[in-house]
């Protein structure tokens, strides 16, 4: 392995995981570092947070939930 160059050991270790029936995922995510990304955050939390309490199902669905927590560790 010490005469194979980056791409092709980085190619023979991808080849391997195929081999052992993976295969590669790219997922892309919000990127934290970006100017305005704390604010966009808050911005939606207020609204999920307006449309939660709007919904009376979904209160008591969370209140019945919270009962049935005792004895969780």
């Amino acid at each position: 392995m010490g005469n194979l160059n980056v791409n092709q050991r980085v190619q023979k270790h991808r080849d391997g995981l195929r081999v052992a029936g993976l295969r590669p995922v790219q997922i892309w995510v919000p990127d934290t570092r970006r100017p305005g990304f704390v604010e966009e955050c808050h911005r939606q939390t207020l609204l999920a947070a307006k449309a939660d309490s709007a919904d009376q199902a979904m209160q008591q669905f969370m209140d019945e939930s919270l009962a049935d927590v005792d004895g969780w560790e």
